[in-house]
């Protein structure tokens, strides 16, 4: 049986099992229940409320929406063609159902043997406590099925490399951007100078504030993620991260074992932006050619970038070079 069938048997199974227990423990418990229930609060006091069967539904379908989404990666994506995307594939099937589960029992805890929803309990640690253990249990379902090691390079391939002449230098230089993550990027950046101005301004007391934070935050992430720059010289590798190449990643040459380039894609590294376990990580802005780097302490590092052939080429001719000398 091969991996996606036994994840697509494992899904099934474990879907199953979480909508039965988000069904019979309300149920069992219903007769001790106010209806509706307490389903949000701010801070200590409940100030949101659902029927007792909407609540039930709303459980389920979160629950099986994900779920369905999981599946769909798993038949017609490539998400187990990597340990990396093995591993979030996994670790999102059971951390997610052990989300919803857990915030299930903690809206039960808090409404149990109260006349009315008003009067239902602070969930207090409640919500650390569920999200410790959805986080603890992702991370050791990818790590217990994430399956073996990539292999080091494509099989049946050698790393390329350039030749170089005695004394010659060369420098690799490419550059990729993400153009919905620059325009989400320049969209908050005018979402943060509207929500200033309007908050300076005193048109906006209370919720000016938030909102302008919220923004400012997407705005620094946004620059930060939205475009990478790799510089390749005889001192390493250099990855500049946003349109002013800043903050700079530096990897020394001796670090390096050796590099080459593959066609990956979001899905198999856990979606774009920055990702990684231990022993391997991934910068991924777009699909396609990226450039592979493997550590001598055996991790690696994938960064999605133009022309990645050229440069891993020219990385392992500087580090034979290195070698030789």
């Amino acid at each position: 049986m091969t991996s996606r069938n036994r994840a697509l048997l494992a899904a099934g199974a474990w879907g199953l099992t979480v909508s039965a227990v988000l069904v019979a423990v309300p149920l069992s418990l219903r007769d001790r229940l106010p209806d509706p229930l307490a389903t949000h609060w701010s801070g200590a006091v409940p100030d949101g409320s659902m029927s007792f069967t909407q609540n039930l539904l709303f459980s389920v379908a979160t629950a099986v929406v994900v779920l369905a989404v999981m599946v769909g990666i798993a038949l017609h994506g490539t998400a187990f063609d990597r340990r990396l995307s093995r591993a979030y594939w996994w670790g999102t099937l059971f951390g997610w159902g052990l989300f919803v589960v857990g915030a299930e029992l903690s809206i039960m805890s808090a409404n149990l043997d109260v006349p009315v929803w008003t009067q239902a309990k602070s969930l207090g640690w409640d919500v650390v406590a569920v999200l410790a253990v959805a986080a603890a249990g992702g991370i050791l379902a990818g790590f217990l099925f994430r399956g073996e090691p990539d292999q080091a390079t494509p099989e049946g391939e050698a790393p390329p490399r350039l030749r170089l002449r005695p004394g010659q230098r060369s420098v690799w230089v490419s550059r990729v951007s993400n153009l919905w993550l620059v325009a989400v990027t320049a969209g908050s950046a005018l979402l943060t100078v509207a929500f200033g101005a309007l908050t300076l301004a005193g048109l906006m007391p209370g919720a000016g504030g938030p909102l302008f934070g919220v923004a400012a935050l997407v705005l620094v992430c946004g620059l930060l993620t939205s475009s990478v720059t790799v510089r390749i010289t005889e001192d390493g590798v250099a990855i500049g991260f946003g349109p002013l190449g800043w903050p700079v990643r530096r990897i020394r040459l001796s670090k390096i074992e050796r590099a080459w380039s593959e066609q990956r894609f979001p899905s198999q590294v856990g979606g774009w932006g920055i990702r990684g376990v231990p022993g391997a990580a991934a910068i991924m802005l777009r699909g396609g050619d990226c450039l592979v780097l493997r550590y001598r302490s055996g991790g690696q590092l994938l960064v999605s970038i133009d022309d990645a052939a050229r440069g891993a080429a020219l990385l392992n001719a500087l580090i034979d070079e290195r070698v030789g000398a």
